[in-house]
């Protein structure tokens, strides 16, 4: 029995190992939807908007590794995989992005819900096409595969409805396909820089993923302080002495002071782009696996082209009797008990530092944490504890808002770990649609709502600026409401007193839940160092409100 192109796509994406496909129905998809539903190999999620599937989809590939794919209708459906698109191209996570077009003799017609949806999907993808010719259906979709993984980034495939319809051969598999090239380095001008240095310093990635327990005895070795990029946070424990905490404005100020004092700084599997933080006068080590990332924001005195398991395992520096991150050690505790008393303030209005450190400390000790972008990436990477086994998704390059609830439902269904989603109320608002995408899944998601009724983080950055308040307060539902009306529990908290009590009974819950927490609407994320633009600015800012 001849297949479909339809049926060619979905059986060779079960071969390749998609476990979902995200995404709604539509006209020119519909014969890739009962492709599906002939199958039983591929789950297909129907998402409420194709934002929250895109979404959904990169999330799950960041927390797994591996490929995932969604899917859009013609014209707008596709048009609104993009957002999400581009989060999967900027945190660089393998998804194919299948989307419906007219039938092929329409094309170039201005038809109805006609895109040129290969030119628009051009910036976003690693790969473009468009099936033409149904006999190429089977090897488009396998080089997809192959140039999203092997690249790391998105795919997109156009698909003409009639495209779709036609009959067409499937292939075999190539199961002798590897992305994870190995390469072997000279270690030994590393390790003389090493040896050479006082002051090592390592600033690492999710470059380092897999690869903690080896960074942390090279570390021990050379006594080394760690910092890391905010999407890296989770991969080592903030509780180790070594560990400074992240770098950069949502840092923490021991991380800049070590950077401050090292005169050596080894780069492994990051690319932070603010530079401003990075020490000029010491040297660097860098290594990345993308060749194209060496010396893309700083002078690199030394570059390796390899992945940090190949570093670390091959380059053998001297132990140092004399550890740099001792040296820090003050600076740590100054800051760690800064932030204890921030935690410890009970007042009301809630205060958000509260609010998170009961959450860290009653989440399972390998929760995974949806952290959207906002103050919430401020509170959650400064007080939740960062203990190996945890896990932390956000949206670090593209920073995009209301990626918390459609990246918890997409991360939840590749694990059964306990998954909590922070997120504020503009956030919140912008994607609670996806709610009932947990609710109609059973997906235990945990949505935590910080509901300062502003948009708090860029009220502070006006602030920064110099310029007035404006245009930042929201018009707030009880969120808690809108939860109960998708048939999840909803909870809402105003008084700190209850706080414990409640984030218990909203962890406790067996299915999704959304706790909507009324918090203090001026606490200001303050960075650990701010440029002399931004110290005037933010000056100014507090003498006229002083004076108001």
């Amino acid at each position: 029995m001849a297949n479909t192109v339809a049926e060619v796509i979905i059986k060779t994406l079960a071969e390749l190992g998609v476990k979902r496909i995200y995404g709604i129905p539509g006209d020119s998809i519909n014969p890739l939807v009962d492709a599906l539903r002939m199958q039983d190999k591929i789950e297909f999620v129907q998402t409420r908007h194709e934002e929250g599937a895109a979404l959904e989809a990169a999330f799950e590939a960041k927390l797994t590794g591996q490929l995932t794919v969604c899917m859009g209708t013609s014209g707008p459906g596709s048009i609104h995989l993009l957002n999400g698109l581009y989060e999967a191209k900027m945190s660089r996570v393998p998804v194919i992005a299948l989307t419906g077009q007219v039938e092929s003799d329409l094309i170039y017609h201005d038809y109805f819900q006609e895109v040129d949806l290969n030119r628009l999907f051009e910036d976003v993808s690693v790969f473009n096409a468009q099936i033409v010719n149904p006999e190429s259906a089977f090897y488009i979709i396998n080089r997809a595969f192959r140039e999203s993984v092997s690249k790391r980034g998105v795919s997109h495939i156009t698909l003409p409805v009639d495209v779709l319809r036609m009959n067409a051969e499937i292939g075999s598999i190539d199961n002798n396909f590897r992305d994870n090239p190995r390469f072997v380095i000279d270690p030994k001008p590393a390790e003389d820089m090493i040896n050479g240095s006082k002051r090592p310093l390592i600033f690492m990635g999710r470059g380092v993923i897999g690869e903690t327990g080896r960074l942390n005895e090279f570390a021990e070795k050379i006594g080394a302080p760690v910092i890391y990029s905010v999407n890296a946070k989770g991969l080592v424990s903030d509780e180790d002495p070594k560990v400074m905490g992240p770098l950069g404005l949502l840092g923490t100020k021991p991380s800049v002071e070590a950077m401050k004092k090292a005169d050596l700084v080894i780069l492994l599997g990051t690319i932070f782009p603010y530079v401003s933080f990075i020490n000029e006068k010491a040297k660097v080590i860098q290594v990345d696996i993308d060749p194209s990332n060496i010396g893309k924001r700083v002078h690199v005195d030394l570059a390796y082209h390899c992945t940090v398991s190949d570093f670390l395992s091959q380059v053998k520096p001297s132990e140092k009797k004399e550890k740099f991150y001792t040296d820090m050690t003050a600076e740590k505790q100054d800051w760690i008990a800064n932030m204890e008393k921030l935690e410890s303030d009970r007042s009301k209005p809630i205060k958000p530092e509260f609010l998170t450190s009961v959450i860290s400390k009653k989440a399972e000790k390998d929760a995974v944490f949806i952290v959207d972008t906002g103050n919430v990436t401020v509170w959650s990477i400064r007080h939740i504890n960062g203990g190996q086994g945890r896990t932390f998704l956000l949206s670090p390059w593209l920073g995009t808002m209301g990626v918390g609830i459609p990246g918890a439902v997409g991360a939840s269904f590749a694990t059964d770990r306990q998954v909590i989603a922070i997120t504020g109320d503009g956030s919140f608002a912008m994607t609670m649609m996806e709610l009932i995408t947990a609710k109609k899944y059973s997906r235990p998601v945990k949505v935590v709502v910080y509901n300062n009724s502003k948009l708090g983080m860029i009220k502070f950055e006006e602030e920064v600026m110099g310029y007035p308040e404006w245009g930042v307060d929201l018009m707030n539902p009880d969120f808690s409401k809108i939860a109960e009306a998708m048939g999840i529990t909803g909870i809402r908290v105003e008084d700190p007193e209850r706080i414990e009590e409640a984030v218990d009974e909203f962890l406790r819950i067996s299915g999704p839940a959304v706790l909507d927490a009324v918090v203090y609407a001026d606490e200001r994320p303050m960075p650990p160092k701010l440029m002399f633009s931004q110290i005037k600015g933010y000056v100014t800012s507090i003498l006229r409100e002083k004076l108001e």
